[in-house]
């Protein structure tokens, strides 16, 4: 199947946007750094169970997340802390705190697992958003690839700046050297550098759906976009108003 053909998009549709959503679909299928190409793809389905799921909409309104008891609307693959980990992200990420994703990883939940869980997340998230202010469905998720986890972690990963562990600003180096492509880097970014190639994926997404990393501090110059860089983030901050972000 050739994914994202946007034959029913009102708009068009960059070429780049379409490349790398593509691209990152294909590596979705396949088997990750710590969780299989079936678990990946049943971490995006989870994703989408979040929107609809009586649970998460319920704990949402709750005063505290962490007062309810319940089950997710979920599928049957992953593991209850797996899923309860999409749903928070999906639907109540604000209130996530370090003690109960320190909790997961003394439940067997590994922080490793975590960092990935929410590279996919966030990514597969963000692409169905797209297609949703588009008025069109989410993409069909792709069939998985065979194979195994291949475990990698970078050995220059460190603990102490927020709840899992990252790769230090000056350490993007070796096999991580891509990761910092014009030699800076946020805490945004490094969040998820425990797991580089769930880091590479969302780059790659993001680098279309906003801006690319090396270009952040260039103000001025052209954005390659239809609107300019002052529309750019005036779209970009009442995006992470709606979201709450942190930032």
């Amino acid at each position: 199947m050739d994914h994202f053909q946007y034959s029913d998009s009102p708009y068009p549709i960059r070429e780049g946007l379409v490349e790398a959503y593509r691209q990152y679909w294909q590596a979705l299928a396949s088997p990750g750094s710590w969780f299989s190409g079936v678990e990946r793809i049943a971490i995006a389905a989870e994703v989408r169970n979040a929107l609809t799921c009586p649970f998460c909409a319920e704990r949402k309104n709750a005063l505290s997340p962490y007062t309810l008891e319940g089950e997710h609307q979920q599928g049957s693959v992953l593991n209850a802390i797996a899923v309860d980990a999409v749903h928070r992200i999906v639907t109540d990420q604000s209130r996530i705190t370090e003690e109960y994703v320190k909790d997961n990883i003394a439940s067997g939940f590994s922080e490793e697992q975590y960092v990935e869980l929410v590279a996919i997340t966030v990514t597969v998230f963000s692409i169905d958003e797209f297609n949703r202010a588009l008025g069109l469905g989410p993409e069909p998720l792709p069939e998985p690839i065979a194979g195994e986890p291949d475990h990698y972690r970078p050995d220059q990963a460190q603990s102490g700046t927020g709840f899992v562990s990252m790769i230090p600003e000056h350490g993007a180096v070796g096999k991580e050297a891509d990761l910092w492509p014009n030699g800076q880097t946020a805490n945004v970014l490094r969040a998820l550098s425990l797991v580089p190639d769930g880091l590479r994926g969302w780059q790659r997404v993001a680098a279309q759906q906003y801006l690319a990393p090396e270009r952040l501090m260039q103000f001025s110059s052209p954005t390659g976009r239809t609107i300019n860089r002052m529309q750019v983030e005036l779209v970009a901050g009442r995006v992470s108003s709606v979201n709450e972000c942190f930032y």
